[in-house]
């Protein structure tokens, strides 16, 4: 094994309209009961990325106050770095499902982590919905839930690391004419619940024939998708999984829109601030970089134009569902309890099992 350290000061397809459109560490339970201790962790930013090269990683963090992090995989040291740093790390195992890395301070608890994308071969935007930090310092475990686009076109290879994920429960967000047209592929025994967001919904029945018209539409649909009947219900089965202590994945056709809405809630209603929800909602424009290209490509220019809001994933977007929450219930605790029907225990027991 090989690898190269560079510690730093700092750290640094066409599907149509309608099927696109409206389609992110250490096990253990989080806050500390009255009669137990636990350590601070004192990482404030830490990403793992996966680089092209196979078996390589790039390793970030920033963890003030520690004089030494030490970089584990597979039961070595591999790196390590100041209170701040990025290492990148070659000569992995490259047939591993996720290479899995553990950050360990000189004092304080460590983290586990790997990188956010599941790479498989029959979906684009298949990501893990944790690694990120709250504001009380808490992280969201990684290996828990997870977030995606379309599964029928999964491979066997890939059912054989979607078993090897342990994921209980899968919640399909689409719509009845995208779940007939394209069937969900998933392991033997996974759970396979209908969430439709869009149910009898007539968002879709005009295309927009103008660019700002398919803004209006995309700041619409995320409205809908906070305040709109059939949404409130699917999210709170989403929800309800959830707090019920499945390993769940949520997904719809692009993974972008009803999937970016399930998880910025999940993740605000966890404590993640809201820069960092608006970064796990726009990273779809990233992971869906080459298919959205590829359709944009296959329609004339002015087509082109008209599609490309329907295909990307903007600020204005998700802050026109954060806006809906304010207008249609005051605040994101009054939306998690009127819509998302989750109790104050509930929360709670969400946060002990997503939390450390």
């Amino acid at each position: 094994m090989t690898h190269t350290t560079r510690a730093t000061a700092s750290a640094a397809g066409a599907l149509s309209a309608a099927a696109l459109l409206l389609c992110a560490a250490v096990p253990a339970a989080s806050a500390a009961s009255a009669h137990t201790r636990t350590e601070r962790i004192p990482f404030t930013e830490a990403t793992v990325t996966a680089q092209a090269a196979p078996g390589t990683y790039e390793i970030a963090w920033k963890a003030p106050g520690v004089r030494r992090v030490a970089i584990r995989a597979n039961g070595r040291t591999v790196a390590s770095g100041g209170s701040s740093g990025k290492v990148t790390v070659s000569g992995l195992p490259a047939t591993a499902d996720r290479q899995w890395f553990d950050l360990a301070p000189d004092h304080g608890r460590g983290l586990h982590l790997a990188d956010r994308l599941i790479q498989l071969d029959g979906a684009v935007n298949f990501r893990d919905a944790g690694g990120y930090r709250t504001r009380d310092g808490h992280w969201v475990k990684m290996g828990e839930v997870y977030r995606s686009d379309a599964l029928n076109n999964l491979t066997s290879a890939d059912l054989a690391k979607l078993k090897r994920l342990g994921i209980d429960t899968d919640f399909d967000l689409r719509t009845a004419s995208e779940r007939a047209a394209a069937p969900d592929r998933v392991p033997p025994g996974t759970r396979y619940v209908v969430a439709d967001v869009l149910a009898g919904s007539d968002l879709m029945t005009t295309l927009p024939t103008t660019e700002a018209g398919a803004v209006a539409m995309m700041t619409q649909g995320e409205k809908f998708m906070v305040s709109g009947d059939t949404a409130k219900s699917a999210y709170t089965k989403v929800f309800s999984g959830l707090t019920g202590g499945d390993s769940a994945l949520f997904h719809c056709t692009a993974g972008k829109d009803r999937t970016g809405w399930a998880n910025a809630a999940l993740l605000t209603a966890l404590g993640v601030p809201r820069e960092t929800v608006m970064k796990d909602y726009l990273a779809s424009n990233d992971y869906r970089a080459a298919a959205n290209a590829a359709a944009l490509a296959a329609m004339p220019p002015e087509q082109a134009k008209v599609y490309k809001p329907l295909l990307d994933v903007r600020a204005e977007y998700l802050n026109s569902g954060f806006d809906e929450v304010r207008a249609a219930f005051g605040s994101f605790e009054a939306y998690e309890r009127q819509a998302l029907g989750v109790t104050a225990p509930e929360l709670r027991s969400l946060k002990r099992q997503l939390l450390v």
